[in-house]
């Protein structure tokens, strides 16, 4: 309706602009001349010939302007709205002249303006003034059309093309607005239902892929308990053994035990790497639990843990069962000696202080023991993937808790400070 009633505009204006223009032309007309009051100008003039004046044509109903020059061309008398130059001029304007006589002898000429050129040199002017005007109006009704194309079509189109690129890379955050002036209105409409149906998607999928990483995540976990129960068996029956052939299988055993059980780590730390965020269940828990998490990874007593104090805490035990098993088993990894747990109640904090009694590690290198990746310089000839102290800071810090470590004189100590409820 709008380009409509636009369109209609420029063609009326320029319509107006036509009718105008051959109005000022047909309007235009060259005066014509009065014959009998030339006459009688031409009479008044050569009976009062050497006394003219203003007075002289009073009378007179001559509306051209006219001018009166004596025979050698000088200027008697001229009307007050004409501009004689001189005799060529006038020859060059096609001006009316008549011979002024005195007993049948030339003694002038009077001089009857010829407004044609004048008439015509108007009308260019205003024929220039009325065009420039209509082009004026005509470009700007232009302009206005050009601008109400651009943001009723072109621009609708624009932001179609920036929302496409923003689906693309996967920004299905940005919605498409939608005006409700835009001819392409159920266009855009159908095209924002696309990005809300493929954020939907994507957010299932997402959700999927985390349910399908977690379960990995999970059955690996429990895995390793029955696996790490399988590896102690194997060793209290290989100290026990007698048989060279019963021990050769028996280390079989072992072996493939501890085989598993790294593949299962490794999938396992995998998993936690791509999930970067795993859902815990933080809830208040007698510190009661703590034995029988402690219990869970002392296959050969190999730890020796002091009464933990009776307090309620802030933790997930699933998780923290995972934090245990990361620094048990480095203990057992690096250091291979018995591990002693000591806990105690400082400010508003369980602290378990887990020491084993191996070589340490240097100073230097105990600031990036937390980092994704890193492992320290005494892992030579040791599976691992650097990612078990990562996971266990990661924990820490989402059930409230702190992790920490440093050398002793005589080991090694790594501190869990567990959030008192």
């Amino acid at each position: 309706m709008r380009i409509r009633l636009l369109i209609v505009t420029i063609l009326a204006a320029f319509s107006a602009g036509i009718v105008l223009s051959v109005t000022l032309i047909k309007d235009s007309h060259i005066s014509e001349v009065d014959v009998v009051a030339v006459n009688d100008v031409v009479k008044t003039v050569e009976k009062n010939w050497g006394q003219i004046s203003g007075k002289t044509f009073r009378n007179s109903d001559l509306k051209q302007p006219f001018s009166i020059i004596d025979f050698s061309g000088n200027l008697i008398y001229q009307s007050p709205d004409n501009h004689y130059i001189d005799i060529n001029d006038s020859i060059k304007n096609r001006d009316i002249m008549i011979d002024l006589k005195q007993n049948n002898k030339v003694v002038g000429k009077i001089i009857i303006f010829n407004n044609a050129q004048e008439l015509v040199n108007q009308m260019k002017n205003n024929l220039v003034t009325y065009v420039s005007l209509i082009l004026g109006v005509l470009m700007f009704l232009s302009i206005l059309y050009i601008v109400y194309v651009y943001r009723t079509i072109l621009k609708p189109f624009q932001q179609l093309q920036h929302f496409a690129v923003n689906v693309a890379r996967g920004n299905f955050d940005k919605p498409l607005k939608m005006d409700k002036n835009n001819y392409f209105g159920a266009f855009t409409e159908s095209f924002d239902l696309l990005r809300e149906e493929l954020e939907g998607a994507r957010q299932r999928e997402y959700e999927s892929n985390q349910s399908k990483k977690e379960l990995v995540a999970t059955l690996s976990h429990d895995i390793k308990t029955p696996v790490a129960s399988i590896k102690a068996i194997s060793e209290l029956m290989l100290m026990q053994a007698k048989d060279d052939k019963v021990a050769s299988r028996i280390n079989t055993i072992y072996s493939k035990a501890e085989q598993i059980d790294l593949l299962v780590t490794d999938m396992f730390h995998a998993t936690l790497e791509e999930l970067e965020q795993l859902k815990l269940t933080v809830a208040e828990v007698s510190s009661e639990v703590l034995v029988e998490l402690i219990e869970n990874v002392n296959y050969d007593n190999q730890i020796i843990y002091d009464p933990i104090p009776a307090c309620i805490i802030l933790t997930d035990p699933l998780r923290m069962q995972q934090v245990i098993d990361n620094i048990i088993s480095n203990s057992y990894k690096y250091a291979g000696t018995k591990v002693h747990i000591k806990s105690q109640i400082y400010e508003n904090y369980l602290e378990l202080h887990v020491l084993d009694f191996g070589s340490g590690i240097s100073d230097e290198e105990i600031p990036l023991l937390f980092n994704k990746y890193y492992r320290g310089s005494n892992v030579e000839g040791r599976n691992g993937s650097g990612l078990g102290l990562y996971i266990s800071k990661y924990f820490m810090d989402h059930m409230y808790g702190q992790i920490s470590c440093y050398n002793r004189n005589d080991g090694f100590t790594v501190v869990l400070k567990i959030k008192l409820a």
